[in-house]
């Protein structure tokens, strides 16, 4: 199973860093990067949230239904061209709310940040980015027959850690409670994105160069 960075340097990963950038007139280059940044978060925010049994029925049932089978993907260029309409967003928009809850804005602001996007063009980047990413799930829950959570942790735990190994994972893992105390992205501004706040040493080093900063 490859890995979500591994799928943004895919053909398809291409195509939605182009779709989206022209979406937002942010450049491609600015845009892959948000998005290698941005996706592992959210990523690493769901297999938080499927840690639960309540979490974990909720996402399998988006997973087997509205976005079963990742037909998002099938039609790519239709996504983009002419805009992206308002259903896509306003899906989007309710996937952030689900998995980020309260620690949205401060994910967003960290994202700008670290990225030189504006927060605003970063929440949109964001909720176009959050149907697509639950459409590659769905795609890989159904081709692997994933139906209990602890397919759907295995599953998740692949695509995060990739061709990059465990030591991917265990990053992922740290930056999204760095302080232990189980809030679902506690210091995702200091520990995820640099600056203030590194309580791991080195871990703002190890994120960079997985982030290619």
């Amino acid at each position: 199973m490859s890995g979500i960075l591994d799928l943004l340097n895919s053909p398809m990963g291409k195509q939605i860093i182009s779709g989206v950038s022209s979406q937002t007139g942010q450049s491609a280059d600015k845009t892959g990067n948000l998005l290698s940044m941005a996706m592992p978060v959210l990523m690493g925010a769901m297999q938080k949230n499927a840690s639960t049994p309540e979490g974990a029925s909720g996402l399998l049932g988006a997973l087997s239904g509205k976005h079963s089978g990742g037909g998002i993907l099938d039609n790519l260029g239709g996504l983009f061209e002419g805009g992206v309409e308002d259903n896509v967003s306003n899906d989007g928009a309710g996937i952030l709310g689900h998995i980020l809850g309260g620690k949205q804005p401060a994910v967003e602001n960290a994202l700008s940040q670290k990225s030189g996007i504006d927060a605003g063009s970063v929440a949109q980047i964001l909720k176009v980015a959050a149907p697509i990413l639950m459409g590659v799930l769905g795609k890989q829950a159904s081709q692997n027959n994933v139906s209990d959570a602890n397919g759907l942790t295995s599953m998740l735990g692949g695509m995060l850690g990739g061709g990059q190994g465990s030591k991917q994972q265990s990053l992922i893992e740290s930056f999204l409670d760095a302080d232990g105390d189980g809030s679902i992205l506690d210091d995702v501004a200091g520990m995820v994105l640099g600056g203030g706040n590194q309580k791991k040493g080195g871990l703002g080093g190890l994120l960079g160069g997985l982030f290619g900063k």
